[in-house]
Parts: structure tokens; C-alpha cells; sequence
């Protein structure tokens, strides 16, 4: 099947279809959600988070074929995986430490350009460092809240924590973001013209 004719497929179809093993279906499950899984990669700190996406596809379509649920719970199910499988990339990680390949552009002992530092402080990495400071948890509610787009009850059930817990996790995470942002490095009024 084509994209044409698998938009407008209700889920519970294409779920169905892709348990009995159709390819349009498990590719329209992978078009639909691998970009909200990436996000989360990406946002909890996974080097490769198109890498880590892929496993966690993978693991999906090994247990699709047990899963019962609507999609609200293939949400929840799906994004069960990713969270664990970054929490195991990053526990791996701390355990190995990190290796990386020496880039002239990555030099810490040279100055970036006053270009390339100003466009290193718009990019996609600068925002997500917004949740950096956070406590694990809340920065984990965060980025599946925010990023990934799952419901309160998503959460909880990812996180195996009550919705109320995470509710408050959310906002004490967005009180402690509204303080960093907020904060003001310029004076409130403007400066007034000063005289020649």
C-alpha cells in the first residue's frame, strides 16, 4: 500500500495489519512515531538517537504481535522501550566513559567565530540545554511531555509513577525553567540616550 492510500487508515487497522506482518503497515507505524521517539533520544542525551530509534522499532515489531491496546496505550508501550533503552545507553556510557574523535571545530582551545558561536546558540542542542539543569526526573517529564507529546498518564505509565507525581515533577520543571529564562541580564527600562 502506498502513502495515499494508508492515510486516513484508523489505527486499530494498520495495528492489525502489522501484526499479521503487512510492511505498509509496520512502515506507517515506524512514519508515524519514530520522529517523536527520535526527539526523546535526542533530548535525554542519546548520541545516535536515529540509531537508538531503530532499536527500539526493532523491539517493538518482535512484541507487536502480543500487544492489545488502543493507540493511546501503543504510545505508552512504545515509548516504555525507548525510555529504556536510553536509560541503558546512558548507563553504559557512564560505565565506559566517552571516547571521541578529535574535529578541529570541536577544539576547546581555539575561539569559535562571532557567527559560528551565534548560530551554536540558536541551534535545536541550546534549547534542549534548557532541561540540563533539571533533576533527572523532571528533565525525563519534560522531554517526553514536551518532545515526545505524551499525556500525563503516558508518562506515569513510562515512568511507573502516579499522574500526580508527575504533574507536580512537571511543575516544579517548569517553575525552574520559567526562573532561568526569566531572568533578565539588561536592565528592565532602556538606556536613555546618553550625553555628547
Amino acid at each position: 500500500m502506498d502513502d495515499a492510500r494508508t492515510t486516513g487508515v484508523p489505527f486499530e487497522t494498520v495495528l492489525a495489519a502489522a501484526q499479521s506482518g503487512a510492511e505498509w503497515a509496520s512502515a506507517t507505524l515506524w512514519r508515524e512515531y519514530a520522529p517523536s521517539v527520535v526527539g526523546f533520544a535526542r533530548g535525554r542525551g542519546s548520541k545516535d538517537p536515529d540509531d537508538l530509534a531503530s532499536e527500539v522499532f526493532l523491539s517493538v515489531f518482535d512484541t507487536l504481535s502480543t500487544f492489545i491496546g488502543s493507540e493511546s496505550e501503543f504510545r505508552s508501550f512504545l515509548f516504555s522501550i525507548a525510555y529504556r533503552r536510553v536509560v541503558d545507553e546512558l548507563r553504559q556510557r557512564s560505565r565506559r566513559g566517552e571516547s571521541v574523535q578529535w574535529q578541529p571545530e570541536n577544539d576547546l582551545r581555539s575561539e569559535p567565530s562571532a557567527e559560528d558561536a551565534a548560530n551554536l546558540r540558536s541551534s535545536d542542542q541550546s534549547v534542549l540545554a534548557l532541561f540540563d539543569f533539571l533533576p533527572v526526573d523532571q528533565r525525563n517529564v519534560m522531554v517526553l511531555r514536551i518532545v515526545s507529546d505524551l499525556t500525563i498518564e503516558q508518562i506515569a505509565e513510562v515512568l511507573d509513577k502516579t499522574p500526580g507525581a508527575v504533574k507536580s515533577l512537571q511543575k516544579r520543571a517548569l517553575d525552574a525553567l520559567r526562573k532561568k529564562v526569566l531572568t533578565k541580564p539588561y536592565p528592565s527600562r532602556p538606556l536613555e540616550r546618553l550625553p555628547v
